[in-house]
């Protein structure tokens, strides 16, 4: 526990002023967020760029006075700890989030340590009631978090890995080059769960596209991606079908480049964290992604709203933001006022009855099962300043066109959760 607390990284979210109803009542301690993420290791880009947006969200909380609470105005603290994207570790972190006091636990960059932490959570909240923790995850985005897994304290912000895959599917199905597809994905629950489903929607809506590969790899091991480039390349595929992120992807796409494969990469997170750059001139036209929001998006509030955050991170290796975090913030900072505390039965049940809007977005969160339902877009790799893309990542020159927007009542899909209540 010792070496656990040495390890914790924190940082407390920009305290601005409070607005004069705060000055009426006696001063309450901050309400702490405790994000438990992989800060070193194989997805330490991903887990610092989570961060950015966490602080930003809850920079704007803040300033604009926190939350208001039955004990008064309160603020919104944020915690780092590190999981160095380990099972285990994340656990030891959040033993040690529970000591410092935080209720509200976050994270995402990992399905297998979401599992775990579901696990954690609901064992916490039986043995210690006076103790409880709510966890809102933002990009685990494996099914089952939200059917036989789903928990009462648990809320998903992000749209899980067969909705995505369906957004995906709704322009595979106009790919009429596409004859035949390879399956690669990272070898552990999500990455298994995408090739699984993939089959299936293939067959189902693509019967006459050939599956010539399916595969799994070692999760953020590999680092020559040269031999599965060349299996890729020699099997004869149109297009490759992944959900890697991070190092798997970005190692992957440039070995598939240099191996001179020119087929489509259907992707759930090719539009960010290095891979634009990685793919270079090759994907243009060619490397498609589905995420929640796209800095194309074509709306004023939009623009505003991705101008507003390059104007607060302005390295362009800082660019990454995605409006489910923005939209999982403002959802927290709404269900504590309507709760009036941060006690985590009553915050659960407002949680579950939760819709925002900003930056002219707008999601709700399901209370059957607690998946948050939103809109998905799907953007095409093309280079800065072609139609429809105003914005590159990264700096890189190349930004992503949005070919497909998707309903929230599109995207939602049914569910198998028989969710527990206390």
């Amino acid at each position: 526990m010792k070496n656990s607390r040495r390890a914790v990284l924190k940082s407390l979210a920009a305290v601005a002023f409070l607005p004069a109803f705060a000055h009426s009542q006696p001063a309450a301690g901050p309400v702490k967020l405790a994000m438990i993420e992989g800060l070193s290791g194989g997805n330490a880009n991903g887990g610092e760029a989570v961060f950015r947006n966490l602080v930003w969200a809850v920079e704007r909380v803040n300033q604009r006075g926190g939350v208001r609470t039955r004990g008064g105005a309160r603020q919104l603290q944020l915690d780092r700890y590190d999981s160095k994207g380990q099972i285990e570790e994340a656990l030891s972190a959040f033993r040690a989030a529970i000591d410092d006091g935080a209720r509200v636990i976050l994270q995402g960059n990992s399905s297998a340590v979401a599992a775990a932490l579901i696990d954690a959570v609901n064992k916490h909240n039986e043995r210690e009631p006076d103790k409880r923790v709510v966890f809102l995850n933002y990009s685990a985005v494996d099914p089952i978090l939200t059917n036989d897994k789903c928990s009462f304290w648990h809320f998903r912000f992000d749209a899980h890995g067969d909705m995505r895959l369906a957004a995906l599917m709704s322009v595979i199905r106009e790919d009429k080059a596409m004859k035949s597809v390879y399956l690669i994905g990272q070898d552990y629950s999500f990455g298994q769960a995408v090739l699984r489903e993939s089959r299936r929607q293939l067959a189902a809506q693509r019967p006459d596209v050939q599956v010539v590969g399916d595969e799994l790899h070692p999760l953020l091991r590999i680092k020559d991606f040269a031999p599965y480039a060349a299996k890729i390349k020699a099997s004869g595929a149109d297009a490759v079908i992944t959900g890697n992120f991070s190092n798997d992807l970005t190692l992957l796409v440039k070995a598939a480049r240099e191996a001179g494969f020119d087929g489509r990469f259907y992707t759930f997170y090719g539009n960010a964290l290095g891979a634009p750059a990685a793919i270079g001139e090759a994907g243009v036209g060619k490397v498609v992604a589905i995420a929640d929001w796209l800095p194309n998006w074509p709306s004023r509030e939009s623009e505003a709203f991705y101008r507003s955050f390059r104007q607060r991170y302005p390295k362009p290796a800082d660019d990454y933001v995605h409006m489910r975090m923005q939209l999982m913030i403002e959802a927290l900072a709404q269900a504590i006022e309507k709760a009036g505390t941060d006690e985590a039965a009553p915050l659960a049940r407002a949680l579950e009855q939760a819709s925002v809007t900003f930056a002219g977005q707008t999601g709700r969160m399901r209370a059957a099962d607690h998946q948050f339902q939103q809109p998905l877009v799907v953007g095409v790799m093309d280079r800065q300043g072609t139609p429809g893309v105003q914005f590159d990542v990264e700096g890189s020159g190349y930004g992503f066109r949005v070919v497909r927007t998707i309903q929230p009542q599109q995207a939602e899909m049914p569910h198998s959760c028989r969710m527990v209540r206390p």
